[in-house]
């Protein structure tokens, strides 16, 4: 579905938050595109002049996001999120979605090490509680705003700003959203 969801996110480069996550970094921060999908965001912020490497643990997301000029795209899974003070700023749009809720603080917690001290993350998942599996049977792990906001500061983040929404997702379906900023 790799190119389904190409099509789907081809405007991605007009987000408001992508803006102002760009805007907030110099010219040519080292960035981390967690779950990149098909490279679109990517793409954009190394269009730029960020230093962009894109992970996915998708074979097939990782093959187009590597066609994109000036983003380095490698195969990897939350798990595989090992470096220290790499990154100026790490966007997680979206990906950490996909992760069970007795996984968010390892992975937070790794994203934070990952972080360069007061870098820039940020984290976008669905809102709500519980979890499900769509249509597609892909695993959606719903969060508050004072869950997320919780947990990011039990992983050494100062949480700073936040945004919600509601939109139709690869499945069809429509899901509310939050998105929070945060310093390292």
């Amino acid at each position: 579905m790799a190119d389904q969801y190409a099509a789907v996110t081809a405007d991605a480069g007009a987000d408001p938050l992508l803006a102002g996550f760009i805007d907030a970094l110099p010219t040519g921060a080292q960035v981390l595109d967690l779950g990149c999908g098909p490279g679109i965001i990517a793409a954009h912020m190394a269009r730029a002049g960020l230093s962009v490497t894109a992970t996915d643990a998708s074979r097939e997301m990782v093959a187009l996001a590597a066609d994109s000029s000036g983003v380095t795209a490698r195969l990897a899974t939350f798990d595989d999120i090992t470096e220290e003070d790499a990154y100026d700023g790490i966007w997680a749009n979206f990906s950490l979605l996909h992760a069970a809720r007795a996984d968010m603080p390892r992975h937070l917690a790794a994203l934070h090490r990952a972080l360069k001290p007061g870098g820039l993350l940020h984290i976008a998942l669905k809102s709500g509680t519980g979890a499900h599996r769509d249509t597609l049977g892909r695993l959606y792990t719903y969060y508050t705003a004072d869950e997320l906001e919780t947990l990011l500061i039990a992983a050494g983040f100062i949480p700073f700003s936040s945004a919600t929404g509601r939109d139709t997702g690869l499945s069809g379906e429509m899901a509310d959203w939050i998105a929070i900023s945060a310093h390292g």
